[in-house]
């Protein structure tokens, strides 16, 4: 039986629990969360070489339970446990977004899903839906993949818009690219939403394109 470590972690527990956790590592937090380490591997290093095989928290983020399983230390039932905490912060901060927030500017639009959208490697068509104060009743990705105004139809856009008794849409979709000037088809897009949406009376307030930490408002640029 592996002889189990627990000295690193019991100071990242105490130090939580006087300050708490916004006030750990990254690291500490791996440890709190893994709980123990394994003979040869306190849980300090194995919260250390998780960062630095995956390359920080960006890797992270995106990592598979075949990505963590690869790392010594770490077994399937760890590799789940990092995985089902990340997926749960994830959830928690959207639902947590989407309560009301009000949507006044194209900055306000990318900041809301910037975090989640930029870090995608395909792309996702996702619209919002507003009340008439612009706050955010829903979102939903309506497409995943490359932007197609043949497969992207403004049918499933507005059937949620309309189950939502929304009186405005935003649209967003990615570059995985990280460059988001618009393609063609984002113009074609673009233009055939907003004409399905002033027939059915409710309004495409704009298109965004997320990069890498970078958008394009659609509507700055005078394609609505």
């Amino acid at each position: 039986m592996e002889k189990v470590i627990h000295t690193r972690e019991q100071g990242s527990r105490e130090k939580m629990l006087m300050y708490g956790a916004e006030r750990l590592t990254v690291r500490e937090l791996l440890a709190v969360l893994l709980s123990k380490g394994t003979k040869g591997m306190p849980i300090e290093s194995l919260s250390r070489e998780i960062l630095v095989s995956l390359q920080g928290v960006d890797g992270l983020r995106e990592a598979t339970v075949e990505d963590l399983t690869a790392i010594r230390g770490i077994g399937a039932a760890k590799a789940m446990q990092v995985i089902a905490a990340i997926e749960l912060g994830n959830r928690v901060y959207r639902e947590k977004r989407e309560e009301g927030y009000l949507i006044r500017s194209p900055e306000d639009g990318a900041e809301y899903v910037m975090e989640e959208m930029k870090h995608l490697k395909q792309e996702h068509f996702v619209a919002l839906f507003l009340d008439v104060k612009n706050r955010v009743l829903a979102r939903r990705t309506v497409f995943v993949g490359s932007l197609n105004s043949s497969i992207v139809h403004p049918r499933e856009v507005f059937k949620e818009a309309v189950k939502r008794s929304a009186a405005s849409i935003v649209c967003v979709h990615n570059h995985p690219s990280g460059d988001p000037a618009p393609s063609r088809e984002d113009i074609q897009v673009t233009k055939r939403i907003a004409e399905c949406g002033k027939i059915i009376g409710i309004e495409m307030l704009d298109h965004l394109i997320i990069g890498d930490g970078t958008f394009i408002s659609l509507k700055e640029k005078g394609y609505l």
